[in-house]
């Protein structure tokens, strides 16, 4: 099991997830399916973490309970020190609608709003004026690099664009962690930077801890912590695959059977 660290090794005092023992099986007409397998892992405030892997590793049933859209089968998630299996379904569309942001691979913007307007929507269930909400729309553009685009359609904007607008989206409500699937698989290696970019600053100058699901190393390499994943279960790395001494691997070995 691994010990909640910080990334230079000591002891985290700020822990926001903590998964102990963490299953989640599919029950199907064929059988079950094993979507992770006794995940053991500790995730701190304000760390920017990838988890990378192939197709059918987990990555994506990870992110979806991360994000309390789905309980595991076993062990304990326990999120800001609370356990979320315990919580109720009110208390769950709290913490997904004020806790956590999500960005998608597909951007998701609604064609016929600006960028703006896009930004403004994710803020209209928590309620608030008008006026409050655009202004601060405006304040999360300029901070995503994107302040004179806010007038146009997502029509008008680039791929990069679109997916910072998505960004300052997730922000809209203030999250304690962004979790991001795919955000750069539809980009290519340059304008990937862009949307990159801005993640990274959230993790290291407002302490918002960023989840990244990607396939792509470069976008990992970014990361202060990376998570690798192979049918269900965190793998260990070679000696030698994480030469930064920066980054910390997380390297819970799979149970003994």
């Amino acid at each position: 099991m691994t010990v909640p660290m910080s990334i230079d090794g000591d002891l985290a005092d700020d822990v926001l997830y903590e998964l102990r023992d963490v299953s989640r099986v599919y029950r199907t007409g064929a059988g079950e399916v094993r979507a992770l397998d006794h995940i053991d892992l500790t995730i701190g405030v304000g760390e920017f973490l990838a988890v990378e892997g192939p197709s059918g590793s987990g990555k994506s049933t990870l992110l979806q309970l991360l994000g309390a859209l789905d309980h595991p089968t076993s062990g304990s998630l326990r999120f800001d020190g609370r356990d979320l299996s315990g919580l109720n379904d009110r208390e769950l569309t709290r913490v997904r609608s004020r806790d956590v942001g999500f960005v998608f691979q597909a951007f998701n913007l609604i064609p016929t709003l600006t960028a703006a307007e896009n930004v403004e929507a994710a803020m209209v269930p928590l309620g608030g004026d008008r006026k409050s909400r655009r202004a601060r729309a405006h304040e999360l553009l300029e901070r995503v690099g994107l302040g004179g685009r806010a007038a146009h359609l997502p029509s008008r904007l680039s791929g990069g664009e679109q997916q910072r607008v998505a960004i300052a989206r997730a922000l809209a409500n203030e999250p304690r962690v962004i979790l991001a699937d795919e955000p750069t698989g539809n980009l290519d290696s340059a304008t990937a930077e862009e949307v990159v970019a801005p993640l990274r600053s959230l993790s290291a100058e407002q302490r918002v801890t960023v989840i990244v699901v990607t396939h792509s190393e470069e976008v990992a390499r970014r990361a202060a912590v990376r998570v690798r994943l192979r049918d269900g279960r965190v793998v260990v790395p070679r000696d030698d695959e994480f030469a930064d001494p920066s980054v910390r691997a997380i390297v819970t070995p799979p149970p003994r059977s």
